[in-house]
């Protein structure tokens, strides 16, 4: 084993499945070292996460099976060590943080019961296991702790659900910690402040971190070394910086070749007229003030991305122009007319026209039915549309429009990928033939190659159709490609807009700059610069 903290050898896990056997993982090895950060890098299904899971573990026994290898730590053989010593060493010596937190927080105890209850099971006493909680919770930037103790999970937001996982998984100090997706979906800020928290609390402890990742980014950012997996198997390993530069496997080439913010920018032409004025649009809950004035125009054939962190109105945007909620004062303007003094029937009406692909397929698509009836929907409402003999031939031709086939109509949404069925989702909103979609994080959570093909498919829809799209995003890199104009959101205010090379280029806005620093690129010398310049602008 020589002086590796942790050794994965030959690893192979199964699960029994109703459609046969899914060989998950294929003889994986790899290695940690005290002090290094390991990233593990793939898209969904590569068996990233079961490699993790199986260290700690978590695999259900049945469906799953680990089938071969061995996970050395200390000496000991973890897949062969007794039920004890696997509950004294998780936690304790090998700790783990997820993708979701709020799946993993539990909403009826408050968040300093749950963090203390790790060393309360190790046998703390109460005094011990409150004040590790409190000085923990101080560490990793958590406001107010001794009032947060009380607090519970819903009472905080996302990058401080992830802040509280954190400081749970090193209640006891581990000699490991294995994060698993730790910043998938937060916002660029909070991203960058948890990867900068890993990597201090890392120097601090001398601990060797595991980092579960499908974002280039990441690992270009917090990585010494990485393995890449495809299908459960490596397919290569090296530092950031040779992946990046020299990559030998098709697979990494694939995954750096989709990376966003590396393609050419848009350059804005003659507008068309706007068929979307926004004036003076103001949301307010009580005294809370979600939208303050905000104005802008979207024209035809162009994309407006609205970018900002959680809590700067740009989804709250999206709702009040299609009125899924009530705007407190302001003009929504469709080509001339105000959508805000429209009765319900009259919206229902022009509802075809506005069309929404929000952050999460799986919630928004019903389960109970099939892709032929959630693409179909819409014409059973807006009857004058489409006649019902067509139907099936239409939603054939919309599914192969979005890259998937005729024969997927009579499907479920569950048998589907998260890419297939964001890209169902368009199919749904193209079905109305609209002049407007907004998209609302609507790639956010997807692997960075289907994030490439539901991106290029909206943008062939965009010049061919010359459909509008309002694109909501935190993804800055996604948003340099893909859009002509951006307006920029900090607490209900639109603080910049203009083109994305004057954006990019010359943004003037400290916000606007601190979102940019903030960014993740692929390239390892070019994310090491943007730490530089972030460290810079947050002492200044």
């Amino acid at each position: 084993m020589g002086n590796h903290l942790l050794e994965v050898r030959d690893l192979s896990v199964r699960f029994h499945t109703a459609q046969g056997m899914v060989n998950a993982v294929n003889g994986i090895s790899w290695h940690l070292d005290r002090g290094e950060t390991l990233a593990i890098l793939g898209e969904s299904g590569s068996g990233k996460s079961v490699s993790a899971s199986a260290i700690m573990n978590l695999i259900d026994t049945p469906p799953g099976e680990i089938t071969a290898g061995q996970i050395l730590f200390d000496g000991v053989d973890l897949l062969q060590a007794a039920p004890e010593m696997r509950r004294r060493t998780n936690g304790k010596r090998i700790s783990m943080i997820f993708q979701d937190p709020l799946s993993h927080l539990n909403p009826v105890y408050p968040v300093g019961w749950q963090i203390a209850e790790t060393a309360l099971a190790h046998g703390w006493t109460k005094t011990a296991a409150y004040d590790r909680a409190l000085s923990l919770m101080a560490r990793v930037g958590i406001p107010d702790p001794q009032a947060a103790l009380s607090k519970y999970p819903h009472e905080f937001s996302g990058g401080q659900r992830q802040r509280l996982m954190i400081a749970m998984a090193l209640m006891l100090k581990p000699e490991i910690l294995i994060a698993d997706e730790p910043t998938t979906a937060l916002d660029v800020t909070v991203q960058a402040e948890v990867l900068s928290l890993l990597e201090e609390l890392k120097a601090e402890t001398g601990m060797g971190l595991v980092l579960i990742t499908h974002d280039l980014g990441v690992v270009a950012d917090a990585a010494d070394r990485a393995v890449v997996m495809e299908g459960g198997r490596i397919v290569e390993a090296g530092t950031p910086h040779d992946l990046y530069h020299s990559p030998k496997h098709p697979y990494t080439q694939k995954l750096l070749a989709a990376a966003p913010g590396k393609g050419v920018m848009r350059t804005a032409g003659k507008l068309a007229p706007p068929i979307l004025e926004v004036h003076d649009l103001k949301k307010s809950y009580g005294a809370f003030e979600a939208l303050r004035q905000v104005g802008f125009d979207l024209h035809a054939g162009e994309t407006l991305a609205v970018v900002g962190e959680s809590g700067s109105g740009k989804s709250t945007i999206a709702r009040l122009v299609l009125r899924l909620e009530e705007a407190t004062s302001g003009q929504v303007l469709w080509k001339g007319e105000d959508l805000l003094a429209k009765s319900p029937k009259e919206m229902a009406k022009l509802r075809r026209q506005l069309q929404m692909v929000f952050q999460d397929p799986t919630q928004s698509l019903n389960p109970h039915m099939t892709v032929f009836e959630i693409i179909s929907e819409g014409w059973a409402i807006h009857r004058d549309i489409l006649p019902k003999s067509q139907w099936r031939a239409r939603v054939a031709e919309l599914l192969e429009q979005v890259g998937l086939s005729a024969a997927h109509a009579m499907r479920a949404p569950h048998q589907f990928s998260g890419g297939q069925r964001q890209r169902i989702a368009i199919a749904r909103a193209l079905a109305l033939e609209p002049e407007v979609i907004i998209c609302d994080e609507a790639v956010s959570a997807l692997d960075v190659s289907i994030q490439k093909q539901v991106i290029d498919l909206l943008g062939d829809l965009r010049d061919r159709l010359g459909i509008a799209f309002l694109f909501i995003a935190h993804d800055l890199p996604l948003v340099r490609d893909f859009a002509d104009r951006i307006l920029v959101m900090q607490k209900g205010e639109i603080v910049e807009q203009g083109t994305v090379h004057q954006i990019f280029d010359a943004a003037q806005h400290p916000y606007t700059q601190r979102l940019l620093y903030a960014g993740l690129d692929a390239d390892p010398d070019v994310q090491a610069e943007r730490r530089r310049k972030r460290r810079m602008l947050e002492r200044a």
